[in-house]
């Protein structure tokens, strides 16, 4: 339970680091909400893609296999986490009506390659990997927190 504890913290961790790197935004913010920059700087012609793209913005939670995925989208920037594993980096944003994820991995892995969104809310969001992932149901992650109910007694373990 300890080391669950402890990988969570790490995630957590680089939950913050990343949603306080936003570069180009002039004034960052911690929380991942803090998206407005990137519609006030939309084009005419993108406004409709981009309102659609920012439902993914923030940082989203699951858990897979015994382990804490955690899957980052900033502007069209996306980078997904997986405790003692993958570590990926790619694009989310739309693309011929539909709302898509393209990720290249450190290790090599295809399993979260491309996702297409099948659902966004507030709080929760549905990705159907072409790879063997398949679909996954994200949590939002407000602040850098772990959502409430999220399972984690397993990991670690």
């Amino acid at each position: 339970m300890l080391r669950a504890g402890a990988v969570a913290a790490g995630l957590v961790g680089a939950l913050a680091l990343t949603a306080c790197s936003g570069g180009d935004s002039g004034g960052s913010s911690a929380t991942p909400s803090g998206t407005s920059s990137a519609a006030a700087t939309a084009t005419a012609g993108s406004e409709s893609s981009t309102a659609s793209s920012d439902a993914l913005q923030g940082s989203w939670i699951t858990t897979s296999g015994g382990k804490i995925v955690a899957l980052v989208v900033t502007g069209k920037q996306a980078g997904l986490f997986e405790t003692g594993g993958a570590v990926c980096s790619g694009t989310a944003g739309e693309e011929a009506g539909m709302r898509m994820i393209h990720l290249t991995c450190t290790d090599g892995s295809k399993d979260r390659g491309t996702g297409m969104v099948d659902s966004v809310s507030k709080s929760g969001m549905k990705v159907t990997w072409s790879g063997k992932s398949g679909a996954e149901t994200y949590t939002r992650a407000e602040g850098g927190k772990l959502p409430s109910g999220l399972p984690t007694a397993s990991l670690g373990q």
